[in-house]
């Protein structure tokens, strides 16, 4: 991103997640009380105070990174892999946050992060979090002992503290501290069933470990931002925890998950659904197609592992299939991947790019109302019983990202769900953006309009 690096690092449950929502005032990783939530690495950007974008230099920024807790010992066995995504943020940072629990006073494990940040030979801030109560900002003398001077008093639970953690930290970085990135062109959301290769082609345009790579099924807990650059354009790869039918989620953790991932649709310009080649496709994936049509996502549907298939379907079989499978999906282009050999990943890349261009695509009004008084002379509305013979007395697009068409007609019962249907496939045949959802509101036209 380019912009110096700030890690949040300590044992579990000191609250680091916490204190990473708490600065930037959003709910961006998932906080819980269960040890080792967090897997990965949750960055954002984070403005500094002094700066103004008035003056000169404008207002600074750091990248703000949350990582796992030292020490702990996952449940599934991804402790190493965790530990080799803390090792990362500690090895880029610029500053380190070293978060204790001021309630516990040292413990053993602290002992052992503190060692481990002398090694890395770090610029470190040692923050005594949850002072909650007024006695407890005291009682932390002893935090001298691990060897970084006298903590900063935070509580992330009451938002207090943070302030001045924000100045201390643009003290030590100074200059270092750099203006925003650029805005990234596309937001690109990865979703999918679990173990579909999701963090694996994240990883392979990233061209580093950026998220945990496990066998292990829902190894993915937050919503992971990952900016990359590709041909000299910026990009964000949003990866997300893999989707489980809802009744088959247990727990806070997977709710949440769950939560964020559907969120990442939400906020996403392009969304890359993945799909296994090596399994039948699912319920699961069938009501995920229904979930992004319903948001009116451009999306890529996105045959990964196609190198365990090859030689049994076609690409074409491909089409004929999500046809069927997902007819709400079927204007969806297909890419065939490989993430693990690097196939088509690019190429997955550019098509998404060339979703969010039609996504963005205006449409002339006179060129528009051509096009579709061409289709009413092909097929024209049922003439319904008590209703008015059937007119449209022109359209407008009146919005892109979807692009939205306002038709003005005379009487909306005439325009019903069939016949909008039969309209939108006719309008991808002959508009500049065939491949993304097509929004049509019916608006009736008041006599003052008519005159």
């Amino acid at each position: 991103m380019g912009l110096p690096i700030v890690a949040i690092v300590g044992r579990p449950n000191v609250g680091k997640s916490s204190l990473l929502n708490a600065v930037v005032g959003r709910r961006i990783a998932i906080v819980d009380a269960t040890p080792g939530v967090t897997r990965d690495r949750i960055s954002v950007p984070c403005p500094l105070p002094g700066g103004d974008e008035a003056a000169e230099g404008g207002q600074r920024y750091v990248e703000l990174v949350d990582t796992g807790g030292m020490g702990i010992e996952d449940t599934d066995q991804l402790t190493d892999h965790v530990e080799a995504q803390i090792a990362y943020a500690v090895s880029a940072a610029a500053l380190v946050l070293f978060v204790v629990d001021a309630r516990e006073g040292i413990t053993p494990l602290d002992r052992a992060v503190a060692e481990k940040l002398r090694r890395a030979a770090k610029p470190v801030i040692l923050v005594a979090n949850k002072i909650d109560q007024a006695g407890l900002a005291t009682e932390t003398g002893e935090l001298f002992r691990l060897g970084f001077g006298e903590a900063m008093r935070v509580s992330a639970a009451h938002a207090l503290g943070l302030a001045e953690l924000l100045e201390a930290v643009a003290d030590r970085l100074g200059e270092y501290a750099a203006p925003p990135a650029p805005a990234p062109i596309m937001k690109l959301a990865i979703v999918g069933k679990r173990n579909t290769g999701k963090s694996t082609f994240i990883n392979a345009l990233a061209g580093q470990p950026r998220v945990i790579v496990s066998e292990t099924p829902g190894t993915t807990r937050d919503s992971v931002d990952v900016t990359v650059e590709l041909d000299g354009r910026t990009f964000t790869l949003i990866d997300t925890a893999g989707i489980r039918k809802r009744r088959s989620l247990s727990g806070d953790i997977e709710y949440y998950s769950h939560h964020r991932a559907m969120r990442s649709i939400r906020r996403a310009d392009v969304v890359a659904m993945m799909i296994d080649a090596s399994v039948p496709v699912s319920q699961v994936d069938k009501g995920l197609a229904g979930e992004i049509a319903e948001q009116l996502k451009p999306v890529v549907l996105v045959v990964n592992k196609w190198d365990l298939a090859t030689g049994e379907v076609t690409g074409e079989d491909y089409d004929e299939y999500f046809g069927k499978t997902f007819p709400e999906l079927s204007f969806a282009p297909i890419s065939l991947t490989a993430a693990t050999e690097g196939t088509n990943l690019r190429e997955t890349i550019r098509l998404a790019e060339e979703l969010f261009r039609q996504s963005r695509t205006r449409m002339g009004t006179g060129e528009l109302n051509t096009v579709i008084a061409d289709i009413v002379k092909l097929r024209g509305p049922s003439h319904k019983k008590g209703t008015r013979p059937p007119k449209i007395y022109y359209v407008s697009q009146i919005s892109v990202a979807p692009p939205t068409i306002a038709c003005f007609v005379n009487d909306t019962r005439s325009f019903d769900e069939r016949y909008q249907r039969f309209l939108v496939n006719r309008l991808r045949e002959r508009v500049p953006f065939p491949e993304v959802p097509i929004r049509l509101l019916f608006r009736p036209r008041t006599r003052k309009e008519r005159k």
